[in-house]
């Protein structure tokens, strides 16, 4: 009867050490799934991010032109309207 009690307890043990290797193998391959796809989702995002960065910078340069000719359009606006007036007035 020791003799059955010892060869189970043996088998438990084998059975025990062989199951956590499985999980231990089953969970770092699933692991490295999910590191690889985090990376390939943050790939994706680094992408969509510099693309997005590349369109304000390109809006912000167009605004920058548009700021810088506002002063001149003021300027012959001005003009223009002294240049009615006198013409009004009959200058």
């Amino acid at each position: 009867m020791v003799r059955v009690m010892n060869d189970a307890i043996i088998v438990a043990l084998i059975t025990a050490g062989a199951t956590l290797i499985g999980v231990i193998f089953s969970n770092r391959s699933m692991q490295q799934g999910i590191i690889a796809e985090m990376e390939k989702r943050l790939a994706v995002h680094e992408a969509s991010t510099k693309i997005r960065i590349e369109e304000l910078t390109r809006e912000v340069r167009e605004h920058n032109e548009f700021a810088k000719r506002i002063p001149v359009l003021e300027e012959q606006i001005k003009v223009a309207n002294h240049r009615i007036e006198d013409l009004e007035r009959g200058r």
